[in-house]
């Protein structure tokens, strides 16, 4: 909302804000429709990242998804599901189909980009894989952390039970039934 208070600055005064948000479903409020639509004009460059589109639908209210949308610049898309590429197919067309979209490789992305509010033809990325992590490093970072964060399992076993108010009584033992003794069959000549 700080971004939609720029409308008393001219234009030509106003900076660039970028705002990333990542799981961007958890943040939809009432306002967040015109913050999408209003974005552009007072220079806030909005990068959202969410899982799947039906998240960005509430019931029957895709107002939401419509203001995505109606609204992006720049969409790049990783290997989706079945639902996700009926829509996407339309802003990849007539590059990309739904098939190409559900069968991305891994490290593959298509992009549709908008240069001077121009749609950039659409065309696929290949992203690099992370590089393998050093054994001593990954080792030191995992010890620091338990040091610091890890906790005896049975005492947070033991929070989680209190926070839960889930009342637990200890298991009933009962002994196994007595088994009668018998005598084993005697064996005459």
């Amino acid at each position: 909302m700080a971004a939609l208070s720029r409308t008393d600055l001219p234009e030509y005064q106003r900076k660039n804000f970028y705002l990333y948000i990542d799981e961007f479903q958890n943040f939809i409020t009432d306002s967040i429709s015109v913050i999408l639509s209003e974005a552009r004009k007072y220079r806030l460059n909005l990068t959202i990242a969410h899982q799947y589109i039906g998240q960005l639908v509430q019931g029957t209210d895709t107002r939401i998804r419509d203001a995505v949308f109606g609204n992006v610049g720049t969409i790049v898309s990783f290997r989706v599901g079945v639902e996700d590429a009926e829509v996407l197919a339309k802003e990849f067309a007539p590059v990309f189909s739904a098939y190409d979209l559900i069968n991305l490789e891994l490290f593959q992305a298509y992009v549709k980009l908008l240069i001077n509010n121009t749609p950039a033809r659409p065309f696929n990325m290949a992203m690099l894989p992370a590089p393998p992590g050093e054994a001593a490093v990954m080792a030191a970072v995992r010890a620091r952390s338990k040091e610091k964060y890890g906790r005896d399992r049975a005492q947070v076993e033991e929070q989680i039970i209190t926070r839960s108010a889930i009342p637990v009584t200890p298991p009933v033992t009962t002994p196994p039934p007595a088994v009668p003794a018998t005598q084993p069959p005697a064996f005459h000549d």
